[in-house]
């Protein structure tokens, strides 16, 4: 949802009804994750819930939409290469009715969202609740109800630990709101700050990584020390440039395991305490530049600053995946790569040369 909220945010404000469609749950090799938004009003529509498989099937229920409804669309339907599903996936969608009256929170949801603060919307999408029925969780207030006490409780700590990780998707809880029981589903859609990336040394490389970076969604810094280099003119698409000593601006830094960081400096002066640091953070990625060479003689530096092994191989170096990348851009893209296989638990081989599903479940 948060590709659309600007727009209909737009037709909320203005007292306009419309109908809301959001892919819940996907199975095989549906072409858009949970989350992914349609949002309808006349013959006006922005988003998309399906690359425009189902398009045309989810505008004719969105548009008159009176009452919230889960659909699937997918190859178990007898129709489904009529509504244009073809790539053998299945997608559990809930279309529902938006505005100031059914979700007075919307307002409050996009000021979170604005400000990149977390925020998470549990709605029921099947079982003996009411479908449709919402809650909104902050990191310390509520609103809405989803009809128990105990579910809301439930739901309110599951929503939480998914904010934290930047997950969204479905939970299963018994009627009373049991966490080992499915009778009851509650579609948890995170608004979780962006994840950061960190890019140190300022050369043309990170120019390019921070273009890419921006590009997958993150919140990139670039930092290096030197204030000659390090100028928001020649990295304008980064959200911010520091001039400081790498390891110590690090140090000072909420590292999560969302958090990627690029080591691109090619210096060991900097390099080295830097990754002394990286290295026992939580991040997610931690990858420098380099030949081999310089790999192995980083290696031998950060073992005689007392690196375990476990601390060592958690080190992509050299940088990115095997794609003969030479220029920045072309470094930028096999960083890249590496970033969405590691996300995602991809092979990194040509999709021609592999069998079973595209799309998979990310890597855990």
């Amino acid at each position: 949802m948060r590709d659309v909220l600007p727009e209909i945010m737009r037709w909320w404000r203005s007292g306009l009804r419309f109908g809301l469609a959001t892919v819940v749950s996907t199975f095989s090799s549906a072409p858009r994750p949970p989350g992914a938004s349609m949002a309808v009003r006349g013959d006006e529509v922005v988003g998309s819930v399906s690359g425009g498989c189902v398009e045309g099937a989810v505008f004719e229920l969105a548009t008159d939409i009176e009452e919230p409804v889960l659909r699937r669309y997918g190859v178990t339907d007898d129709d489904a290469f009529a509504v244009g599903l073809t790539c053998g996936g299945i997608i559990d969608i809930l279309v529902e009715p938006i505005s100031i009256e059914t979700f007075p929170e919307m307002g409050e949801v996009y000021t979170s969202v604005q400000a990149h603060q977390p925020v998470a919307i549990a709605t029921i999408v099947a079982g003996p609740g009411q479908i449709g029925a919402r809650r909104v969780i902050w990191a310390e207030r509520t609103s809405g109800t989803l009809g128990l006490e105990r579910l809301d409780e439930a739901v309110d700590d599951d929503a939480r630990g998914m904010l934290a990780q930047g997950l969204t998707g479905v939970r299963h809880y018994g009627g009373h709101g049991e966490r080992r029981l499915d009778d009851l589903s509650v579609f948890v859609h995170s608004f979780a700050p962006p994840p950061r990336m960190l890019v140190f040394g300022a050369i043309d490389f990170a120019a390019a990584v921070a273009r890419v970076g921006k590009f997958l969604g993150y919140h990139v810094t670039v930092c290096d020390a030197r204030p000659v280099f390090a100028t928001a003119k020649r990295f304008p698409d980064a959200d911010g440039v520091v001039v400081k000593w790498p390891h110590d601006y690090l140090s000072t830094q909420r590292v999560d395991e969302r958090t990627v960081i690029c080591v691109l400096t090619h210096d060991p002066k900097f390099d080295v305490p830097l990754l002394e640091v990286a290295l026992r953070t939580e991040a997610g990625y931690v990858g420098a530049m380099g030949s081999r060479r310089t790999h192995d003689d980083r290696l031998a530096r950060l073992r005689e600053a007392g690196l375990t092994e476990s601390e060592l191989a958690r080190l992509r170096s050299p940088i990115g995946l095997d794609l003969g990348a030479r220029t920045p851009e072309e470094t930028a893209v096999s960083i890249a790569a590496e970033l969405i296989q590691l996300r995602w638990g991809g092979t990194g081989r040509p999709l021609t040369d592999t069998d079973g599903r595209i799309h998979g479940a990310p890597a855990g």
